[in-house]
């Protein structure tokens, strides 16, 4: 992220930016998100094919959550590529 080029937002040093940082003070307003990113978060769309005896087991389970379809997908994913492999 970058410094903000706003004279009013502007902080003079580096390690007075620093320092607010540091003592835990809200350093936003010198900071433009309008550009920030997280690495490795990008998405990629892909299509996959799902048997319907595994479709309805998946709305089954999204409704009992009340979240959308995709959100069972992606976590239950998240969590077995997570576990430890032997």
């Amino acid at each position: 992220m970058s410094v903000q080029s706003s004279p009013a937002k502007e902080v003079e040093r580096s390690d007075e930016f620093d320092k607010k940082f540091d003592n835990g003070e809200d350093v936003s307003k010198y900071l433009d998100f309008s550009k920030a990113n997280r690495p490795g978060r990008e998405q990629k769309r892909v299509n996959v094919d799902f048997p319907v005896w595994m479709i309805q087991s998946l709305d089954r389970e999204a409704r009992r959550l009340g979240v959308p379809r995709q959100s069972v997908i992606k976590v239950w994913i998240a969590e077995r590529l997570e576990k430890p492999h032997p």
